[in-house]
């Protein structure tokens, strides 16, 4: 109870993390976001109180969520104190700030997924907030990558998921049925090459679907300091977990053809 109590209070804090830190925020949206953060604590507290898994995967083979989590909420977090260096400069936010100008300078090149989120920029915007677009792209990409980097190397060196014993397939995928369909190595392995697939073009289409869409309704401000950390949050987030989700579902596709090959070697043995 307390460790679903601990995510449950981390989740209602990351959702409202920008509200609380950033001024300016009308009482409907502060109504919002309270109850956005509570419907995530209660959420979370439910899923992680009960024995059984409902909806959320790998739920007993940390640190798959745990990295996800760290990942979006270091991401949130250093945003947030960018945006909030605006009103309230201080030293560490000039710090990430001067990290992120850096940062995104050197990812910003032709055809990479910071240039194309810095051109959904409208002519309308000062060069300011350009900046702190290329800025804000910069440092979401560079965290989303440090956190599949330090993934795979955890699946490749570290023996995930079964360093720390057994894989429950059924708890920690709870949604997918092994029963229904083709075999689980063709499913397993199919959907992990469309997770990292899409999850590698995410990054490209998330800004050139934001560009069609301004010309047909209106766009998304990414002048409102909110609207902005939400967006790069999401547009570095969700493709990271995808690769990840991608990369820990051929692994299990591995641990089961495996272990196939050894029931396979040693009923061979005892035929002979």
């Amino acid at each position: 109870m307390v460790k679903a109590g601990v995510r449950a209070v981390l989740m209602a804090l990351l959702i409202a993390m920008p509200a609380l830190f950033l001024s300016g925020s009308s009482a409907d949206t502060t109504q919002m976001i309270a109850l956005l953060s509570l419907v995530a604590a209660l959420l979370t507290f439910v899923e992680y109180i009960g024995e059984y898994p409902s909806i959320i995967e790998f739920r007993d083979a940390p640190p798959f969520n745990r990295m996800r989590f760290v990942a979006l909420f270091a991401t949130v977090l250093v945003l947030t104190l960018i945006c909030r260096g605006d009103t309230h400069p201080t030293a560490l936010s000039q710090a990430l700030e001067s990290l992120g100008t850096a940062v995104g300078d050197l990812l910003d090149f032709p055809y990479s997924p910071v240039r194309l989120m810095v051109l959904v920029a409208t002519d309308d915007m000062s060069a300011r907030q350009v900046d702190l677009i290329r800025t804000h792209a910069g440092l979401s990409y560079l965290i989303s990558l440090v956190t599949m980097a330090a993934f795979v190397v955890m699946v490749r060196l570290l023996n995930w998921p079964i360093r720390n014993g057994a894989f429950n397939f059924w708890v920690n995928l709870p949604l997918f049925d092994p029963t229904v369909g083709a075999d689980i190595l063709y499913r397993l392995k199919r959907d992990g090459h469309v997770n990292i697939a899409l999850g590698f073009l995410l990054p490209f289409l998330i800004p050139a679907v934001m560009k069609l869409a301004s010309a047909m309704i209106d766009p998304i401000s990414l002048t409102d300091p909110q609207t902005l950390i939400w967006t790069m949050s999401a547009w570095a987030f969700l493709p990271a977990s995808l690769i990840m989700r991608g990369v820990a579902l051929m692994r299990i596709a591995d641990l089961i053809e495996e272990k196939r090959r050894r029931a396979y070697a040693q009923a061979d043995l005892q035929a002979v």
